[in-house]
C-alpha cells in the first residue's frame, strides 16, 4: 500500500492554480531555466542492459621505410573498449482525486502540475551532464567536468583563482565523437506513465487512512558517451568577480580561439566502417559569462546593418531575435552552469 507524502498537491497549491473565473490558470513558470542543450544531444541506443560499451582506437600500427631484399617488422594497431553507464531520473506526482476534479478539469490541471516535474528532469538532467560525478554518487552518470578537471590539452584556463570560477563548453557532437545514450531496449527521452486512479495510504489523520489519487510518474533512463574525448573542449577557472568589474578579467574571445584550434575538425569525424560522420559544434556559457562577451565586444566596436561583428564573434537579429556565434559556431546560454566552481589546477 503506498503513501501519500508530502510531496502531494495540497488545496492551497490548487488554489494557486485557478484564474478568479475558477478556470484553470495559465501558469508562469517563474522556475524554468534556459537549457537549450537539450536540443543538441543526439541519442543513441547502447548495445547494454545498463548503458553502452564503445571501441576506440588508442594507437596506430608501425611503418617502416623498406630496401630491396629487406623485411619489416610486424605490427598492429590496439584499440580499447570503454563502457558508458546510464542512469535512471524519475519523478513522480499525486494528487487527491476529489481535490483535481474542484475546477472540473483534471486533465488541465494534471497537465499544469506535470510541467514543475518536466522542468525539475530537465534541470537536473542538465545539471548531472555538467557536473555529475558516479565516482561519488553512482546512481548518477559522469559528466563533462568530471571527466575534464585538470588542465592540460583540451582544458584551458582562463586565469582566475579561488572558488567563484566559471567555465566555457566548446562541444562537437556526432554519433562518433559525444552523445546521449540509453539502454538497449529501451526509448529515448522522458517517458511518462499516467496510473490513474490509485489507492494510497495517507500520512497525515488517523494512521491506515486511504485515499484515492491521481498518480503520474515521469522516468528518463540516459547517460553520456564520450567517444573521441578531443571534441570537448573547457575553458575554466574565468573569475566570475573580474569578469563582471572588467578589472583583470579574462578575454573570452581569445580563449574562444584557443578552444576553437584545440577541435581536431568542424567537418566530421571518420570512421572506418560509415567514412566520414558530421559533428556539429556547439559553445555553452552560462548568462553572466554570455552577458560579459556581449559588453567586451560592445566596447570594442560596434557594427552596422543589423549586426555587430568583432574578431569571429557575430550577432544578428533571426526569427526577431538575438543569436549568438562564434566563427559560425552557436553560443548558447545555459543556467546550470555555475559560477561557483573551484580553481582547475
Amino acid at each position: 500500500m503506498a503513501v501519500l507524502n508530502s510531496g502531494a498537491v495540497s488545496l492551497l497549491d490548487l488554489a494557486k492554480g485557478w484564474d478568479p473565473d475558477g478556470s484553470q490558470a495559465r501558469v508562469a513558470e517563474l522556475l524554468s531555466q534556459s537549457n537549450p542543450v537539450l536540443e543538441d544531444i543526439p541519442w543513441i541506443e547502447g548495445n547494454l542492459p545498463t548503458g553502452t560499451r564503445t571501441t576506440v582506437r588508442t594507437g596506430l600500427a608501425g611503418a617502416t621505410w623498406r630496401m630491396f631484399n629487406q623485411g619489416v617488422p610486424v605490427s598492429k594497431g590496439t584499440k580499447a573498449q570503454i563502457e558508458e553507464a546510464a542512469g535512471m531520473l524519475e519523478s513522480w506526482g499525486e494528487v487527491d482525486v476529489d481535490l483535481a476534479k474542484l475546477n472540473g478539469n483534471e486533465a488541465a490541471f494534471r497537465a499544469s502540475e506535470g510541467q514543475a516535474h518536466v522542468e525539475a528532469l530537465n534541470q537536473e538532467f542538465v545539471g548531472t551532464l555538467f557536473y555529475g560525478n558516479a565516482g561519488t554518487a553512482p546512481e548518477e552518470f559522469s559528466g563533462f567536468a568530471t571527466r575534464y578537471s585538470s588542465l592540460g590539452q583540451n582544458v584551458i584556463s582562463g586565469g582566475g583563482s579561488g572558488s567563484d570560477n566559471a567555465s566555457i563548453w566548446m562541444v562537437g557532437w556526432g554519433p562518433l565523437t559525444v552523445h546521449g545514450i540509453y539502454p538497449k531496449g529501451t526509448m529515448a527521452g522522458l517517458q511518462h506513465y499516467d496510473h490513474g486512479q490509485q489507492t494510497i495510504e495517507t500520512i497525515n489523520g488517523i494512521g491506515g487512512s486511504r485515499i484515492r489519487v491521481y498518480q503520474d510518474q515521469w522516468q528518463w533512463k540516459c547517460g553520456l558517451a564520450v567517444r573521441d574525448w578531443r571534441y570537448v573542449i573547457r575553458i575554466a577557472n574565468i573569475d566570475i568577480s573580474n569578469l563582471t568589474a572588467e578589472s583583470s578579467a579574462a578575454n573570452i574571445e581569445k580563449l574562444l580561439i584557443r578552444a576553437y584550434h584545440r577541435m581536431p575538425t568542424l567537418n566530421g569525424a571518420y570512421s572506418s566502417t560509415q567514412g566520414m560522420v558530421g559533428v556539429r559544434p556547439v559553445i555553452y556559457m552560462n548568462r553572466t559569462v554570455a552577458q560579459m562577451l556581449d559588453i567586451q565586444r560592445y566596447n570594442i566596436v560596434t557594427g552596422t546593418n543589423g549586426s555587430t561583428i568583432y574578431g569571429g564573434i557575430a550577432q544578428a537579429m533571426i526569427d526577431g531575435k538575438w543569436v549568438p556565434s562564434f566563427r559560425g559556431i552557436p553560443i548558447k546560454v545555459i543556467d546550470q552552469l555555475l559560477e561557483t566552481e573551484a580553481t582547475v589546477a
